[in-house]
C-alpha cells in the first residue's frame, strides 16, 4: 500500500511505525473472513481492511469524522485478522495509533467522555471497583437475570501455601480480577507450590494498562506499565524466573509493553526484558513435570474456550487442551473456536448489542455437546459468558486446583 502521510503524523515518533504497517497491507481481504464484526454487520468499514483504509485516510490528512470513530470503536481488537493475514500486518498497533490520534482530533460528545472516564476510573482501580462489587453481590438476588449473571458470587477462599522454595516467580495481581475472582491467582499459587515454585505478588491491585489503553488513554496505560516494570525489575534482577499473568488479556498487554513504550528510552530495554519474562499459566505448566501434582481429574465433559488474546496475541491456541488432556481431562470439541465471545475488556459495556450477539453465538458453540462446565483463561471472558442456563464458566487453573488432593 502506497502512503503519503500528513506532517502531523509523518514528523512524529509514530510516523515510521504507521507507515511501515500501512505499506505491509496488500488489500487481499483474507482478514475479513475471520473478523467477528464484519461477519455480523457485512460492512467493509467494520472489517480490518476497511478500518486500515480509514486510518490511512486520517493519517494522510483527511478530516476526522464521527463515522471513523464509530467504525474504529466497533473493533474488538481480537486480532483474529493478524492470525489470518499472509503479510504479517500488525493491525492492533495501527489501530491503537489510529484511535489515539483520532481521540485528539475528533473530540467525543460529553456523555461519552464521562462514560469512558468512569470505566477507566472504576474498573482499573481495585479500591473503587471492590466496594461496588461487594454492594452488587449483596443486591444480586434482586437483580435482573442478565445483570445477576455478570455479578460473580463471593469466591471460595484457598489457603496460602506455607512452604518456601528456591524457585520464585512473580504474578500480576490485576485490577478487576482480585475482587471478582481472587481464587484464580490463589489456585495458581497452590499448583506451583506442588511444583516447588514460590509465586509472589509484588504490587497488589496493579492494572496492566489494557483497560485505559483500549479506551484510547494511552498515556495512562504507559504510566501503569512503567509502575509495573518498576515493581518487578528488582525481583527480576534477584532471579525471578517469570512473571505469571493468569488473565490472557493482561498477558497480551504486558507482552506489548515494548511497543507501548517504544519511544521511552528510559524504559524500552526494561520493557523488553519484562515482556520476555511474561508467561501465561499454560506456558509455565507445559514446561514442568506435572506428575508431581496430586491431581485426580474430573471425568465430566469439559469445553475449552480459548480467549482471542491467548490464541491470536499470545499464539497459544490449543495449548490448554494439550495440557488438560495430558492430565487426563475429558474434553469436547468446540466449533468456530477462533471467533470472539464479545467480551473484549469493556467492549460489552461500550458495544452491548454487538457483544451480546457474539456471546450468544459463542455459548451455542460451546454448549453443543452438553459439557458439565466451560473453562477459559481470561477473567473478562469468564464473567461475560456466565449464564444461568448454560454450563458454569471457570478458569481452567481453578479447575485444576479443585481437583488437587
Amino acid at each position: 500500500m502506497q502512503t503519503a502521510l500528513a506532517d502531523f503524523i509523518k514528523n512524529s515518533p509514530d510516523g515510521p511505525i504507521a507507515d511501515k504497517i500501512l505499506r505491509a497491507c496488500v488489500h487481499c481481504g483474507f482478514c475479513t473472513a475471520t473478523c467477528p464484526t464484519y461477519q455480523l454487520l457485512g460492512d467493509e468499514l467494520d472489517g480490518p481492511r476497511g478500518r486500515i483504509y480509514q486510518i490511512k485516510q486520517l493519517f494522510e490528512g483527511a478530516a476526522p469524522t464521527h463515522s471513523m470513530q464509530v467504525h474504529l470503536d466497533r473493533c474488538l481488537t481480537c486480532r483474529s485478522c493478524e492470525t489470518t493475514c499472509p503479510s504479517g500486518v500488525t493491525y492492533h498497533t495501527l489501530l491503537d495509533l489510529g484511535r489515539e490520534h483520532l481521540e485528539k482530533l475528533q473530540p467525543r460528545p460529553l456523555s461519552q467522555r464521562i462514560f469512558r472516564a468512569t470505566l477507566r476510573t472504576v474498573f482499573a482501580t481495585p479500591k473503587r471497583f471492590g466496594p461496588l462489587l461487594a454492594m452488587a453481590r449483596l443486591a444480586r438476588p434482586m437483580l435482573p437475570r442478565k445483570l445477576r449473571n455478570k455479578v460473580l458470587p463471593t469466591p471460595r477462599r484457598i489457603a496460602e501455601p506455607t512452604q518456601q522454595t528456591e524457585r520464585t516467580m512473580l504474578v500480576l495481581d490485576g485490577c478487576v480480577q482480585p475482587a471478582l475472582a481472587p481464587q484464580i491467582n490463589q489456585s495458581m499459587r497452590r499448583i506451583l507450590a506442588h511444583l516447588k515454585i514460590n509465586l509472589v505478588t509484588v504490587n497488589p491491585g496493579s492494572c496492566c494498562g489494557a483497560l485505559p489503553h483500549h479506551l484510547s488513554d494511552s498515556e495512562k496505560a504507559r504510566e501503569m506499565a512503567k509502575a509495573n516494570i518498576d515493581a518487578w525489575m528488582p525481583w527480576v534482577e534477584k532471579g525471578a524466573e517469570a512473571i505469571v499473568v493468569t488473565a490472557s488479556g493482561c498477558g497480551a498487554q504486558v507482552k506489548d509493553y515494548p511497543s507501548l513504550l517504544a519511544h521511552d528510552t528510559a524504559y524500552l530495554e526494561k520493557a523488553k526484558k519484562i515482556a520476555a519474562l511474561a508467561k501465561d499459566p499454560v506456558e509455565i505448566l507445559a514446561a514442568e513435570d506435572l506428575s508431581q501434582l496430586p491431581l485426580t481429574p474430573s471425568s465430566e465433559l469439559t469445553a475449552v474456550h480459548t480467549p482471542c488474546t491467548l490464541q491470536h496475541a499470545l499464539k497459544l491456541n490449543g495449548h490448554i487442551e494439550t495440557v488438560m488432556q495430558q492430565l487426563g481431562y475429558n474434553l469436547t470439541t468446540v466449533a468456530e473456536g477462533h471467533l470472539c465471545c464479545g467480551s473484549a475488556g469493556t467492549y460489552a459495556l461500550t458495544q452491548p448489542e454487538l457483544s451480546q450477539q457474539l456471546r450468544t453465538k459463542k455459548l451455542a458453540a460451546l454448549s453443543v455437546n452438553k459439557p458439565a462446565r466451560i473453562v477459559t483463561a481470561n477473567i473478562g471472558c469468564l464473567s461475560h459468558l456466565q449464564d444461568g442456563e448454560a454450563p458454569p464458566v471457570i478458569h481452567w487453573v481453578d479447575l485444576l486446583e479443585q481437583d488437587l488432593a
